[in-house]
This record gives C-alpha cells, sequence and structure tokens, in this order.
C-alpha cells in the first residue's frame, strides 16, 4: 500500500503555525479537517482560499495539533493528538454504554440473550474473517449455533475466537497480566498455528513483518523481539493503573491497548485478533457492558482499507495514533448504529407476530414460528433451530412445536432414522383464511 509522506515542516514553522490564528473560514477548515483526522492525501486537495495554499493549511492542521497533544507512550514516541470530536464521541459512549441510562433504552431484558449471541457469534466470525478464514458467514454461524466441531482451519479460527471471547467475559474483572494475555492468545490460536507451540507463546526472533496482503510489501517491522518483556510490562503497569499520572479515557486506553498489541507483535500471529480481543476485554472492565451487544470486527472488517491506513498514518505521520483513535471511534458509533438498527428489526418482527397471538392459545415464540411459516411456507426448522433462534432449551423447543403440530399449524418430516424437522401443516393455511 503506497502511502505518499506528508511535506518536511521544521520545528520554526510548526512553532508558528501553533501560534498563528488563521482566518474564519481557515480556522473551519481546519476544525472541519481535525474532526475526521484526515491525512495529508486528502488534505492537500482541500479548495484553499486564495490567501493559503495546501501546504499552508496542511501546516495550520499540524499546529492545531500539536497544541493539543499528548504523549502516549514516551518509549516509542507514540502521542495523541486529542481533539474535541474525540471527547465529544467518549462522553456519548460514556452516556449509552454504560450505567443505566444505556440499559433502560437499548436492550429489551426480554431479549438479552437473544442480541447478545447473535453478537458474539457475528464478533468471532469477522475477526476471523478479517485474519484469513474463508469460511462464509452461513456456514460458521451455523458451525456455532449447533455447536459443531471445526472441519478445517478457517472453521477453527471461528470457533477459538468464539471461545475467547466468552473466556474474556467471564474474566472481565481481572488485571491485566502476562499470563492473561498469553491464555487469550493461547485459546485464539489454538490448532491453527504452523508450530503448535507458538500458540500462548512471545515470538523469539524478528522474522515477523506486517505485509499488504495483496502485494506482499512489508508495510512494518514491528520493534525488536528483544523489547517485548519490557513492552508486556510496561502494557501491564499502564493498563492497570487505577490512578494514572496523566489521565487518558478509559475507551482511548482500550483504543491503546488495541494498537499497542499490534504495533508491537509480540506473537508470531494471531495479534490482530489477539488485540481486538484485547480492546473487547478492556471495554468489558471499565464497565461499559453494552461492548459485549456488538460486532466491531463487523465494521472493521467492511472498512479493513482504512485499518490498515490508520496503522500505517500514525507511523509516517510522527507516530501521532489520533488517525488510529479517530477511525476506532468512528467504528464503534457505527456499531451502536447497527446494533440500534438490529434490534429495531427484531422489535417491528415481533410486533408483526404479535397478530398471530390473537389466532389461538399461542405463546410469543409459538407466534412468531407461525409466522415464519406464514412469510416462507417452504421453510424447515429443527428443534435445534429454535432453542437457538429463541435462546431456550431443547424442553421447551420441542413443547413449542408440539403445540402446533397439535393444530396441525406445522408438520413433521424424517430427515433420517433419528433426525426430525418440522414444515409448514395444511391447518396454517386455515388460521391465515380465519384471520
Amino acid at each position: 500500500m503506497n502511502i505518499e509522506r506528508p511535506p518536511h515542516i521544521s520545528k520554526n514553522e510548526l512553532v508558528a503555525a501553533m501560534l498563528h490564528q488563521p482566518s474564519r473560514q481557515v480556522g473551519e477548515m481546519i476544525d472541519k479537517i481535525n474532526e475526521t483526522f484526515d491525512y495529508w492525501d486528502a488534505v492537500k486537495y482541500k479548495k484553499c482560499p486564495a490567501d493559503c495554499s495546501p501546504l499552508q493549511l496542511w501546516t495550520l492542521v499540524k499546529g492545531a495539533r500539536s497544541r493539543c497533544s499528548i504523549s502516549i507512550w514516551d518509549k516509542y514516541d507514540i502521542r495523541l493528538s486529542l481533539t474535541s470530536s474525540m471527547q465529544r464521541m467518549c462522553h456519548l459512549i460514556d452516556l449509552y454504554w454504560g450505567g443505566s441510562q444505556g440499559s433502560n433504552s437499548i436492550i429489551d431484558a426480554n431479549n438479552k440473550k437473544q442480541y447478545l449471541d447473535s453478537s458474539l457469534i457475528e464478533e468471532a466470525i469477522f475477526s476471523s474473517q478479517m485474519e484469513g478464514a474463508a469460511t462464509t458467514r452461513r456456514v460458521a454461524k451455523e458451525m456455532l449455533q449447533k455447536k459443531m466441531t471445526p472441519r478445517d482451519k478457517s472453521q477453527q479460527m471461528i470457533h477459538n475466537n468464539y471461545q475467547t471471547i466468552q473466556y474474556i467475559v467471564d474474566h472481565k474483572d481481572a488485571s491485566l497480566s502476562t499470563d492473561l494475555l498469553l491464555q487469550i492468545h493461547r485459546l485464539m490460536t489454538n490448532n491453527t498455528m504452523a508450530n503448535p507451540e507458538d500458540a500462548g507463546r512471545f515470538r523469539s526472533n524478528d522474522d515477523v513483518v506486517v505485509e499488504n496482503g495483496i502485494t506482499h510489501e512489508t508495510v512494518h517491522t514491528p520493534p525488536s523481539y528483544k523489547e517485548i518483556p519490557q513492552f508486556i510490562d510496561d502494557l501491564c503497569a499502564f493498563f492497570n493503573d487505577k490512578n494514572p499520572q496523566q489521565f487518558i479515557h478509559p475507551v482511548i486506553r482500550g483504543i491503546v491497548i488495541h494498537f499497542m498489541i499490534s504495533f508491537v507483535h509480540p506473537f508470531v500471529d494471531g495479534n490482530g485478533r489477539t488485540a481486538r480481543a484485547m480492546f473487547f476485554w478492556y471495554m468489558l472492565r471499565e464497565g461499559y457492558w453494552l461492548t459485549e451487544y456488538l460486532s466491531i470486527s463487523r465494521v472493521i472488517a467492511r472498512s479493513k482499507k482504512a485499518y490498515e491506513k490508520a496503522f500505517l498514518y500514525t507511523e509516517i505521520d510522527g507516530m501521532d495514533i489520533g488517525y488510529f483513535v479517530a477511525y476506532h471511534l468512528k467504528v464503534l458509533e457505527q456499531s451502536f448504529q447497527q446494533l440500534q438498527t438490529y434490534i429495531k428489526r427484531k422489535q417491528e418482527e415481533k410486533k408483526a407476530a404479535s397478530r398471530f397471538l390473537r389466532m389461538g392459545n399461542f405463546n410469543e415464540r409459538q407466534a412468531q414460528i407461525i409466522k415464519l411459516f406464514a412469510d416462507e411456507p417452504t421453510a424447515m426448522v429443527t428443534i435445534k433451530d429454535l432453542e437457538v433462534k429463541f435462546g431456550v432449551s431443547p424442553t421447551t423447543a420441542k413443547s413449542d412445536i408440539i403445540g402446533l403440530l397439535g393444530e396441525n399449524i406445522v408438520s413433521e418430516i424424517s430427515l433420517n432414522k433419528v433426525k426430525r424437522a418440522y414444515i409448514k401443516g395444511d391447518g396454517l393455511d386455515e388460521l391465515l383464511s380465519k384471520a
């Protein structure tokens, strides 16, 4: 991926830009550029006023960023230009991702398990597909829902990711430690490494580089493996310190853990999946419970080029992690919007099914089954399908079906000597005609 380097700005030019008071028009342009944290390759094409060239505009943008720059990681000279839009987004996350306000206004208590199961499956699938898992979403979802044994490496990656997320949820109150990080990597890469002993173990050489998947061009060379032990100690100290000298918003601190693991690349493989999992862990640890219901990796996977550029822009432009933070916050915003859309769709489906409740002595699940066959007369479902769909036990799913069999709403067919499935029964048309 060829990235044009930004023009060189001398220290004197940067100081002058920090002190300069631009015109209102230029000032508004700077604010807009920093709101989306644009890189030079976008700024240079901006239509500038007559008294301001693209280079002058870029210099003023850099001056504005320098005024709000804070140090993040001294060892690697990583800093953050903290913008107003970043702080505004963190404030909104505080309001809606943790505490009672988000709980009361976003997630319906009666459907929490259904939403949670769906989001965890989506997160596992997309995070793995980003790293090369070549299984379709439908096949992967069926494997996880029906708890099938993975048949190949791609399915194993997705299975591992799902198991790791569940482990993280169970250990969300733990402190960050070397053992925790290694265990998460071990779970994430189980039976997928060229050398099985590399699972849950830090790399011991400098043969690891990050390549462009298409051109195989080296886009990032991580620090030496000799720096990994100290890095891990620093990482644990950074995230376990409850009273840091410099306050950094918890959401941004979580984004930093994602970036730093990817930057240092402490493992032979699986760094990206582990980094995203550690962000997930840190958000839950800090009380942002709504993170469990989001498929963050789905948004990242669909904007993978921008994800990769956010890393590259950071390295090329003086290790300003603002590019990655701005990108990541946008991903979180889109994930939240997708969750709202998903919940609205499920609520509408439930509302549409409610009319079938008035047609007989049916419960809500049975009403949704009736709606399914009314909408798709050729559909076929199993007890396992209903368990997964409604998040109920086999006994409850079987009881729902028995009630519908008694009314001839569904019919039973044999798939093999032991397995049964259910299709539309003759009584459904009569029920619908009465409605």
